[in-house]
């Protein structure tokens, strides 16, 4: 590495770390940085400021992947309702309650329920889910379940779900477009928009690799992230699904899903990031290395046999999702070993948010 390299690297992670602004071009060059002296800066001024701005906790978001259905056709996912070739399932709302209680009894402090877009789900038999959960458990309760009407949203506000999690997957109009038939990435954003003003939690993220998906996207990623003052991104590899459209790509790699996930660290500062199911996919050594480079938060999978192998967003998922979800807390904990790290106790909200019963940001006050 050439010493103008290492001394414009420097220059930009000292200002991150300071707390200016970065443009796009210096969020380009950091999401460009090479194997070697200019990775192990990144992560290194990552972890730093990942451990001043929400400290060394790793907190449990169990999710349970409760409907197999979806109307969309989006090109890479393997729940695509043009694939004809999975096994399609609704849990029960007695075995979600179930397993809900399980993982509190596993360490974890949310549940997130998370689907495909499954029109059977309509408002008041979410609302039921949600107050039997909220009620029964006092897990805080993170929604993913795709786009949905402000009216919809903000039942399921009223319900007791506080977060919610609506990738957006990529900041290109025209990629977004090409991905998803028939909508558009303004579209989504709305979403994003509608959640913010109900007052949720809001969670958003990228797949990274994507074909025809360039750096420059990635940092017009991170700079509409930082724009939407997003609470939780998650960025995760592109991994083809042979019943989809882009099934004969190659998958994305782990090192640009970590040269993002610093990035983000850097830009962001206080946001929860998730090390990614995805990356242990590629890789059962990337997630520890996500927690080096600025993750903070672990999604184990409790949705029950033999629904996890059925849940095919992507294939390769379903036999590690079960084994996370038979581990005990110290299973939990071999991931973290060394790191200087430890599980989180209270509900994980974004550090800056007021947290307080008047204004009802999380269940039973302060954490």
């Amino acid at each position: 590495m050439s010493a103008t390299c290492t001394s414009e690297i420097t220059s930009i992670l000292e200002k991150a770390i300071e707390g200016a602004e970065l443009d796009r071009d210096e969020i380009v060059r950091l999401l460009s940085a090479r194997d070697g002296e200019e990775k192990e800066a990144l992560y290194k001024a990552a972890d730093e400021v990942r451990k001043a701005c929400v400290g060394d906790e790793i907190y449990l978001r169990g999710i349970i992947e409760f409907s197999a259905y979806c109307r969309r056709n989006c090109h890479y996912c393997g729940l695509r309702a043009q694939n004809r070739d999975i096994h399609r399932y609704r849990i029960p709302d007695e075995e979600i309650l179930s397993r809900a209680k399980l993982l509190k009894e596993r360490s974890c402090t949310t549940v997130v329920l998370q689907s495909g877009e499954d029109a059977y789900y309509n408002t008041e038999r979410l609302c039921r889910i949600i107050r039997r959960i909220k009620d029964e458990t006092a897990l805080a309760i993170t929604l993913s379940i795709g786009e949905r009407s402000y009216g919809e949203y903000e039942a399921f506000r009223e319900a007791g779900a506080e977060r919610y999690l609506l990738r957006h997957e990529t900041a290109s109009r025209e990629l977004y477009r090409s991905l998803h038939p028939g909508h558009e990435l303004e579209d989504r954003i709305a979403c994003l928009r509608m959640l913010k003003r109900l007052g949720y939690e809001v969670g958003s993220g990228c797949i990274v690799g994507l074909p025809g998906q360039s750096i420059a996207d990635l940092a017009d990623d991170v700079l509409l992230l930082k724009g939407l003052d997003i609470d939780m991104i998650g960025v995760g590899p592109f991994i083809p699904h042979p019943g989809t459209p882009l099934g004969s790509h190659p998958a994305g790699g782990t090192g640009p899903v970590l040269n993002m996930l610093a990035v983000l660290r850097l830009v962001t500062k206080d946001t929860n990031i998730p090390a990614t199911t995805a990356l242990g996919v590629l890789d059962p050594e990337a997630r520890r290395r996500a927690f080096a480079a600025g993750a903070n938060v672990f999604m184990p999978n409790f949705t029950p046999d033999p629904y996890t192998a059925y849940y095919e967003i992507y294939p390769g998922k379903g036999p590690e999702a079960g084994a996370i979800a038979k581990a005990s807390d110290s299973g939990y904990a071999v991931l973290f070993e060394g790191m200087g790290r430890r599980i989180g106790t209270g509900y994980g909200y974004r550090t800056r948010k007021a947290c307080t019963p008047e204004t009802q940001s999380c269940p039973g006050g302060p954490q």
